[in-house]
């Protein structure tokens, strides 16, 4: 069985993936973190012996990992004599894309992303890329490098809505699914997958992507 790599793959301005444009880490990272904050207020009173506590709202996840690079050995039977042709590419999901106006929202996928229980596939926008270059060539170029990544998760609100809303539930799409035998799963008929795309204002039913998550409503 071959070794699961991370993958980093950006999104269109429809929020589908830009396999094209997908980036394979060269070495998977030995560790990584997720932090999350949690905001909640005091209120305090001269007549309570502690205060009151106000929750004031979920703060968005955060993804922290290292990659390595080294190019001192030949790359996919491909020799390089410059890292940065390979960690450029990670650079580039941080500059302005012309047609969004912004840097793009990324997925990291690292091996089985079937479960919403799981930390992957991540969703979200790079906020910090740190560049450590470590070992030269003779003419000055670097062979190693590390990259330090911080990726802040990016929410679609309306589908957050969606999954905190109880006469709504939610749907990961996994290989091989289809509308139909979606709504046969859940509704046990395959003829109301009409339902599950409007709802997610699907155009073409024949087209899911793997890893999105649709918002299945309850039926009257």
């Amino acid at each position: 069985m071959a070794l699961a790599k991370i993958e980093i793959t950006p999104l269109d301005q429809n929020g589908v993936k830009q396999e094209a444009k997908k980036v394979q880490a060269l070495f998977n990272p030995n560790s990584y973190s997720i932090s999350k904050s949690v905001s909640w207020s005091e209120q305090r009173s001269v007549t309570h012996n502690a205060p009151m506590i106000e929750f004031g709202g979920g703060g968005s996840r955060e993804l922290s990992l290292e990659l390595f690079y080294d190019v001192t050995e030949p790359v996919n039977d491909k020799k390089e004599s410059d890292v940065r042709k390979l960690t450029d590419k990670l650079v580039a999901l941080t500059r302005i894309k012309r047609d969004l106006g912004r840097p793009p929202v990324i997925v990291v996928s690292w091996g089985d992303d079937s479960s919403s229980r799981f930390d992957f596939p991540f969703t979200g926008v790079v906020t910090s890329l740190r560049q450590n270059f470590t070992l030269f060539s003779s003419d000055g170029k670097p062979l190693r490098a590390t990259l330090t990544l911080a990726i802040k998760e990016f929410l679609d609100w309306k589908k957050d809505e969606l999954e905190t809303d109880p006469e709504f539930t939610t749907r990961l799409v996994k290989r091989g699914d289809t509308l139909s035998s979606i709504a046969n799963s859940v509704y046990r008929d395959p003829r109301l997958w009409r339902v599950i795309a409007e709802t997610n204002q699907i155009d073409d039913p024949r087209r899911l992507t793997i890893g999105a998550r649709l918002a299945i409503p309850k039926l009257d």
